[in-house]
């Protein structure tokens, strides 16, 4: 599942599919045939995304990558990870949150960097950011991150790709992301209830995403046909006014600079002809286009 991309997109989809309800498996991850020559300029792809988190002087990064293009409602990424380096070969994890379609269920995952990397829409464009964080900052993340109980107890029962920010109902994966941060930045200690109080550190903080403007009431009706998007967590003025609070990765990478402005960002990308590596927080051109001080890494 791309995360917040159903919210957009599969909504759409219902639209021109109402008169009946969908089942939650058309939204899941889809295997894509790739060709000999897709596949290995995304691996190549890949490996300049490990070498940009192997410069990374902590152990912990906020990881996230484009998905289903959403280009047109101004998002870039859609689904949020943390990585973490192992301790016994310097290799890298995606922590990450995801829809277990035969289970029914959201699940916590790891994922090899190459994995992540190379699970985008579109083998012809993709782009990564990865969010380098203080080196001073980082011991209580990772503890948080490898603690099987916390990161357990931060897991909602119940998946929704529109998730409320404040709501203990449902959680997507940019959600389940930003609790685990406020559950370490907190200090918070383990316990049931967590995520209460995970949520409670972060209106605090503050953590208040911009919120997701939805169009077409049309795509406020999809809910009603799509099973892994729903309505009933967010507050009726919200929806009265088609602005969804929802966590993307844009909104994490706001909080991280804002808390913590000595993070540093890069940006990865690729167009099927050459990678970009592209540093600072103003984002990479549209299309992957360098600019003048971008690394550039040719694939044909």
């Amino acid at each position: 599942m791309r995360c917040v991309a159903a919210l957009l997109l599969a909504c759409a989809a219902s639209a021109a599919h109402a008169g009946g309800s969908l089942s939650s498996s058309r939204f899941c991850d889809r295997s894509q045939e790739l060709s000999a020559a897709e596949q290995d300029k995304l691996l190549r792809f890949a490996a300049v995304v490990r070498e940009e988190l192997a410069a990374t002087e902590g152990s912990v990064a906020l990881i996230s990558r484009s998905g289903l293009d959403l280009s047109r409602f101004g998002i870039r990424y859609s689904h949020a990870a943390l990585a973490w380096r192992h301790e016994a070969d310097a290799g890298w994890s995606a922590r990450q949150l995801y829809y277990a379609c035969d289970e029914g269920r959201p699940r916590i995952f790891d994922q090899g960097t190459a994995g992540f990397a190379m699970g985008t829409d579109n083998p012809q464009l993709g782009y990564i950011s990865i969010v380098r964080l203080p080196l001073d900052t980082v011991p209580p993340l990772r503890q948080a991150l490898l603690d099987p109980a916390r990161v357990q107890h931060l897991l909602a029962g119940s998946y929704s790709a529109n998730a409320y920010v404040y709501g203990l109902q449902y959680q997507n994966c940019n959600q389940w992301v930003v609790e685990l941060l406020g559950a370490a930045w907190g200090e918070l200690p383990d316990g049931a209830d967590l995520r209460a109080r995970a949520q409670a550190w972060l209106r605090t903080a503050p953590y208040a995403p911009e919120p997701v403007t939805i169009a077409s009431r049309w795509l406020m009706l999809g809910a009603v046909f799509v099973p892994l998007v729903h309505l009933s967590d967010h507050p009726q003025e919200a929806i009265d006014a088609m602005q969804l609070q929802v966590s993307l990765p844009s909104t994490l990478e706001t909080l991280i600079r804002q808390r913590l402005p000595a993070s540093e960002r890069v940006e990865v990308c690729h167009d099927g002809k050459q990678v970009v590596v592209h540093k600072g927080w103003e984002p990479v051109a549209e299309g992957c286009v360098p600019g003048a001080n971008d690394r550039v890494v040719v694939l044909d």
